[in-house]
């Protein structure tokens, strides 16, 4: 147990050490109150747990430069969408010759067949869109599923995360659906076509199939964003069993299990879904996300579209698929998602997640470490959960802020959400061992309070 007093006190001096030393910053994000709403063009940029936001001068592979000359070892990397690293060499290079040549002609390029093929080849689905966001990617595949099967009903898991999708925003409470609170503004009420269970609960997950109206699952094969949550051996295997009995399809997102691998979790584990989802990442940080499908979907797709108007799928933006964003999926596919840099980074992370399992110890803290691949994330509690509520209930809101706060005054940048480390091809084993060291510091510190 940590003395409430003690903590609040530690939060009030990294408070006062970070305002003393980042005073470019403050003068700015005063500045910037005068027009935008509380101070920053998105309200995320507020999560870190600072009196104000970090302010970048520049960010080059892991490492990130303040307005205040601070150098940073960039463990956030944009939450996902820099997982590659600032500006990988090939996706800047492809942006600067793609800029002369139009950046958005609603047509394709010369881009377009080597993207179509490079993420064929790589995570095993023949067929493939491309839109702006993965949230929007999730809203397209909602809709197709529920065009293809007639079905209005979808599954998710308690605790998932998969964009700004309304659908999805539907948590378990004492065991019954509830509206998430962050869902601002919403007129129809999702829970009367949302089902949500909890993650590696089989017996849960054939109840509702057996209905016989779900229209797809939609899932990230490990979940990644309410802290960790890995799936039981085998859950995959007997979960798509029951889906594909039950005429339901699948969806994985892999906007974030990309860490895994050249392929996702999804190839780690040879689980083959109807419809993948990916994002983020997968343009080097320029906004682009695509979806793929299975031959039996894109048939079922086209038998939906066969009677409707041209362009009436209500599905898409103008912006998606533009010029510049296919240019940069090319370079991510072509040369930096690799299994060559996953070969750097994953060694890496088993380096962290050894390191940081060493410091729990050695301090007798009540925590563990989990980790996909190149994400690593230390959770203080001492058992993994198995699903969103034991999740949720393991979460220390002011912990949490101050093991953000000490590490940022110390040049170490986690996501903003939850205690999570990316390991991109550009990390260096300093950087790692520095990670280790920040979290040996703040552990003494706590053990002290």
């Amino acid at each position: 147990m940590i003395d409430q007093q003690g903590l609040n006190a530690l939060i009030a001096q990294e408070e006062a050490r970070f305002i003393q030393t980042n005073p470019r910053a403050q003068a700015l994000a005063a500045q910037s109150a005068q027009h935008w709403h509380n101070g920053v063009p998105f309200h995320w940029m507020l999560d870190w747990g600072t009196p104000f936001p970090l302010v970048v001068e520049q960010a080059q592979g892991a490492t990130l430069t303040s307005v205040d000359g601070q150098q940073f070892d960039d463990f956030c990397l944009a939450d996902t969408g820099a997982m590659f690293g600032h500006s990988p060499p090939a996706v800047a290079a492809a942006l600067r010759h793609q800029a002369s040549r139009g950046l958005g002609y609603m047509l394709p390029g010369e881009d377009t067949l080597k993207v179509g093929a490079l993420l064929s080849q790589r995570f095993g689905l023949p067929y493939w869109q491309v839109t702006t966001t993965a949230s929007e990617a999730n809203r397209a595949v909602i809709r197709w599923c529920r065009g293809i099967t007639g079905r209005r009903k979808i599954l998710i898991f308690n605790g998932c995360y998969h964009g700004a999708v309304d659908d999805v925003f539907v948590d378990l409470q004492d065991g019954a659906p509830r509206l998430r609170p962050s869902l601002i503004g919403q007129v129809a009420d999702p829970r009367q076509d949302t089902v949500v269970i909890e993650f590696n609960d089989l017996p849960a997950l054939q109840a509702a199939l057996h209905t016989g109206d779900i229209a797809c699952v939609l899932a990230e094969p490990v979940m990644t964003n309410v802290g960790m949550v890995l799936p039981d051996p085998g859950y995959w295997a007997a979960a798509s069993a029951m889906i594909r009995a039950a005429e339901t399809l699948l969806i994985f997102d892999e906007t974030h299990c990309i860490s895994s691998g050249p392929s996702g979790e999804s190839g780690r584990i040879g689980i083959a879904p109807d419809l993948f989802v990916i994002g983020k990442a997968i343009a080097g940080g320029v906004p682009a996300a695509a979806y793929g499908f299975s031959a039996d979907v894109a048939a079922a797709m086209d038998r939906v579209q066969r009677d409707r108007p041209p362009g009436h799928s209500g599905i898409g933006t103008t912006l998606s698929a533009n010029a510049l964003a296919m240019a940069a999926m090319r370079a991510i596919l072509e040369q930096v998602i690799t299994p060559e840099n996953y070969a750097q980074m994953l060694p890496l992370a088993d380096r962290l997640v050894a390191g940081l399992r060493e410091v729990i110890a050695h301090h007798g803290l009540d925590w563990h470490v989990a980790h996909v691949g190149a994400r690593v994330e230390f959770i203080c509690t001492p058992r993994p959960p198995r699903n969103g509520t034991e999740a949720r209930a393991a979460m220390q809101g002011q912990l949490e802020h101050v093991i953000h706060l000490y590490l940022i005054n110390r040049g170490l940048l986690l996501a903003p959400f939850h205690n999570m480390a990316l390991i991109s091809p550009a990390t260096t084993a300093a950087q790692v061992d520095r990670l280790i060291a920040g979290v040996e510091g703040l552990a003494a510190t706590l053990s002290g309070i």
